[in-house]
């Protein structure tokens, strides 16, 4: 090894401690594109015609139209910015791969990667003259395709063809998703357009771009800005709390891949019993299976195995997984819509439930089926939760480990049970894991149910391994299921209900997918 030298004298230190170059700039220095004016001459050149544009009209665009318009009527006169959002640092200059923020997505249709730094705005008309008889217009900002003969096809790692493939067009954009599209340039007039105390008022939805949050800053001067601009994100929220048919179509279509993505991992649970981290290889076989069939995962996959699957969002994944225990995967495709599964099952890793497993997983299971019977119309979100805990804290008193009655400890004000189910039993669901998040207590957990709706049902029990209030032979074991469910004019729907639940019939289930 030849020597190091770290004197302060050597040129090397003096330029690090000397060097006026800005550390913003300094990631270049590792650049060594060329920028000669006969290689640019020479890579603009000697192309052929592009092929023939594909774009077709996007089988969301009709449903987007009335989205669109049912938050118009919300908002007469007001300018409504919607973001798309931008990239989000993973380190140094690396990104996250993008994902379209869900308001954006869900006003344009537009999901996968689309569209980095777009910008949707909802320009009010008058009332009646915009788009599909609304107040509002509709305008899609976006920087579309470069020319061949411009720098930015070759030099730029952002936008340009040479780096990200070819971008849509401002026509191809148009055309996929019905709404009139313009370049990016032209945003900051458009959003200045009449603005002014006594004329338009501009709203944007906050935490999605900093950029366009700041340009819209600037345009306008209302101390009540941010308090409108938290009108119009629960707005956004509240919009996807009824889905509609294709919304539906779509939950339909990300379960039915995690269904797939479920029986894929049984088939290598032997595998993962061989390998010294096979929480790694349940994670890995699911999230692959995601990617080649959908957009990616949902959230973090949570594969749980043994004393782990008492640890709720449990994603390090880094354990063992052993015969004999429970291995509990809560996992879900995200389509490339963006629209999410979420569905939990609790799995003997074997096989074959022991009889304190299946003894626990009966109780959960009696819970789901609880709050099952009453997640139909008429009757109100938080009616869901209330009919699950009333039977695990019955089980739990039959079990001897409440220190009062089942009746005493559902007081609001006791809550013993609870200590084994500290989560709720359902979240609405869609575009977003835990969709509708901004919507007010009054439309989300005291709103009365509708079809339409979708979230899930998931109670659990979970023994840690130190828990000394409970007997020795619960310790350790985590058992949550969690269903898709949609609500329906006469009743409801289990969305997820193709995979297993009862355990007579996982167990036949798995013995089918291992040949056992």
């Amino acid at each position: 090894m030849s020597e190091h030298r770290t004197d302060s004298s050597t040129p090397a230190a003096t330029s690090a401690t000397t060097s006026t170059q800005p550390l913003a700039d300094r990631g270049s220095n590792r650049s060594q594109r060329p920028g000669s004016a006969t290689f640019v001459e020479f890579v603009t050149s000697g192309w052929g015609d592009r092929p023939p544009s594909q774009a077709q009209r996007g089988d969301a665009a009709d449903f987007t139209a009335a989205r669109r318009s049912a938050l118009s009527a919300q908002f007469p006169g007001q300018r409504l910015v919607v973001p798309a959002g931008t990239y989000k640092t993973r380190s140094n200059d690396t990104d996250y791969r993008f994902r379209p923020h869900s308001a954006f997505a869900h006003l344009t249709g537009l999901g996968s990667e689309q569209e980095p730094d777009a910008v949707l705005v909802l320009h009010p008309v008058e009332d009646g003259r915009g788009d599909d008889g609304s107040g509002h217009h509709a305008v899609l900002y976006m920087r579309p395709l470069a020319g061949r003969d411009t720098d930015e096809f070759f030099s730029d790692s952002r936008y340009g063809e040479f780096w990200v493939g070819a971008r849509p067009t401002l026509e191809d954009m148009e055309t996929t998703t019905g709404i009139t599209t313009r370049h990016v340039d032209d945003l900051r007039d458009a959003l200045a357009k009449d603005v002014g105390p006594d004329g338009v008022q501009v709203l944007v939805v906050p935490g999605a771009d900093e950029t366009i949050e700041a340009v819209v800053d600037e345009i306008r001067a209302t101390e009540a800005a941010g308090e409108r601009d938290d009108v119009l994100a629960e707005a956004l929220s509240e919009l996807r709390l009824v889905k509609d048919a294709h919304e539906i179509e779509q939950m339909r279509r990300a379960v039915d891949v995690t269904v797939d993505g479920f029986e894929k991992v049984v088939r290598e649970l032997p595998r993962a019993q061989r390998h010294a981290r096979g929480e790694r290889v349940v994670e890995g076989t699911f999230v692959g299976h995601a990617r080649q069939e959908g957009n990616t995962v949902g959230y973090e996959t949570i594969a749980a195995a043994g004393e782990h699957a008492t640890t709720l969002h449990w994603i390090d994944n880094d354990g063992v997984v052993r015969a004999g225990e429970l291995l509990l995967l809560d996992a879900g495709v995200e389509i490339d819509s963006l629209y999410t599964a979420d569905v939990t099952r609790t799995l003997p890793v074997d096989g074959t439930f022991t009889e304190v497993q299946r003894r626990v997983y009966q109780a959960v299971l009696d819970a789901a089926d609880a709050a099952f019977a009453v997640a139909v119309p008429g009757a109100r979100f938080r009616d869901v939760h209330a009919a699950a805990m009333e039977v695990i804290a019955q089980r739990l008193d039959e079990w001897g480990l409440l220190p009062v009655s089942a009746a005493e400890s559902l007081d609001p004000e006791a809550q013993y049970h609870r200590r084994w189910m500290v989560h709720g039993t359902s979240h609405h669901l869609g575009i977003d894991v835990h969709d509708c998040a901004l919507a007010r207590a009054e439309m989300y957990l005291d709103a009365v149910l509708e079809p339409g709706m979708v979230f899930t049902i998931e109670p659990g029990l979970y023994f840690k391994s130190d828990d000394l209030l409970v007997p020795q032979e619960y310790r350790g074991i985590g058992v949550r299921i969690e269903d898709d469910v949609l609500v329906t004019a006469d009743g409801n729907e289990n969305l997820s209900a193709a995979l297993p639940r009862d355990p007579d019939a996982v167990e036949a289930w798995m013995r089918g997918l291992l040949g056992s």
